[in-house]
Order: C-alpha cells, then sequence, then structure tokens
C-alpha cells in the first residue's frame, strides 16, 4: 500500500506492479506455459527456445496491460523473474496462487 511519503516513482511502480499481477491472474493458457517455463529457468532446465517463447509471452502481457511502450526501451526484453524480484521488493507478489510453491 503507498503512503503519502512514498516517492512518484515508488507509487507508479507499485501501481504497474498491482496491475501486472492482476494480468498475470488471469491464467490463459500460453499465460501458465509462460510462469512454467520462468521456473523452469530458475531451476536451469528451460532451454533457450522456451526461454524466447516465454518472453514473447511476457511482452504480450505488457501489451496488453498497456505497457507495450517498455518494450523499446535499451534494457530490454524485461523478463518475468525480474519482475517477479523487482515486485517482491515493493511487497507485491505478481504471481497468482496456482504458481505458488506450497
Amino acid at each position: 500500500m503507498t503512503t503519502k511519503k512514498d516517492p512518484i516513482g515508488i507509487k507508479l511502480a507499485r501501481a504497474f506492479f498491482l496491475r501486472l499481477q492482476k494480468a498475470l491472474a488471469q491464467e490463459t493458457q500460453e499465460t501458465k506455459s509462460m510462469l512454467q517455463t520462468y521456473q523452469r529457468f530458475i531451476l536451469g532446465q528451460a532451454n533457450e527456445k522456451d526461454m524466447n517463447r516465454a518472453n514473447q509471452q511476457f511482452r504480450s502481457v505488457l501489451k496488453s496491460m498497456g505497457f507495450g511502450a517498455l518494450l523499446i526501451l535499451p534494457f530490454s526484453p524485461i523478463t518475468l523473474p525480474l519482475a517477479i524480484k523487482l515486485g517482491q521488493k515493493l511487497g507485491i507478489n505478481i504471481l497468482p496462487d496456482s504458481m505458488k510453491k506450497t
């Protein structure tokens, strides 16, 4: 939750990650596959073809959220593992409940 003391950058980041959390919660088959690929990547089990497909799906999610402009910035491609870590630093878990480890 934001407070008046939060800098504008933090407020914008929180808003972005909350929107991303909502988009990922819709859990289309493509999004589920993308999240599973990122989980395999973390375990060192995803190949380059799988990662390219997952990154493309993540780009589609960002575009559907209206954040397609982020994809043309020099630090692109933005990947979901980075987004997960940044979201956690802001206290926002962007993964849907079905993808969380029990």
